[in-house]
């Protein structure tokens, strides 16, 4: 397997994505069937209470069931998100851990579910979702 710790900013486990960048996501790990992800803490992504807003959380969560969608071959596949659930648990002001697992890849579709929890181990999100992988072009 492949190393990602020293990815330009803009960059989530081999493919470019300006987005990961404006919110800092730094990816962990990516490995068979699982993905973890973390967006740190930035107050531009705060809502009027100044915890984290459920906007960020969503790219946070969009972006981690992604990266488990095609985390048995990251440089190979990118995805489609067809459809996500996401369900608001908590708030926090911190730094934020998304965890994800592949729970059926198809020969197209994955179905994935995943969480995101604060440093002190509360659990702030809960999401599903389905994407559909696409061969990557070589470059």
């Amino acid at each position: 397997m492949p190393s990602f710790d020293n990815e330009a900013p803009d960059t989530l486990f081999s493919l470019r994505m300006p987005m990961v960048q404006a919110f800092g996501l730094r990816g962990l790990h990516i490995a068979g069937d699982e993905a973890k992800v973390l967006m740190p803490a930035n107050p531009q992504h705060t809502n009027s209470r100044g915890d984290v807003h459920g906007g960020a959380y969503a790219v946070l969560m969009d972006s981690v069931l992604s990266c488990a969608a095609r985390a048995h071959e990251p440089q190979r596949f990118g995805v489609i998100t067809v459809d996500m659930a996401l369900h608001y648990v908590a708030g926090t002001r911190g730094d934020v851990t998304a965890t994800a697992r592949c729970e059926r890849r198809g020969k197209s579709l994955c179905f994935v579910r995943g969480e995101a929890h604060d440093a002190d181990g509360n659990l702030l999100t809960l999401a599903t979702g389905t994407f559909k992988l696409v061969e990557r072009t070589p470059s």
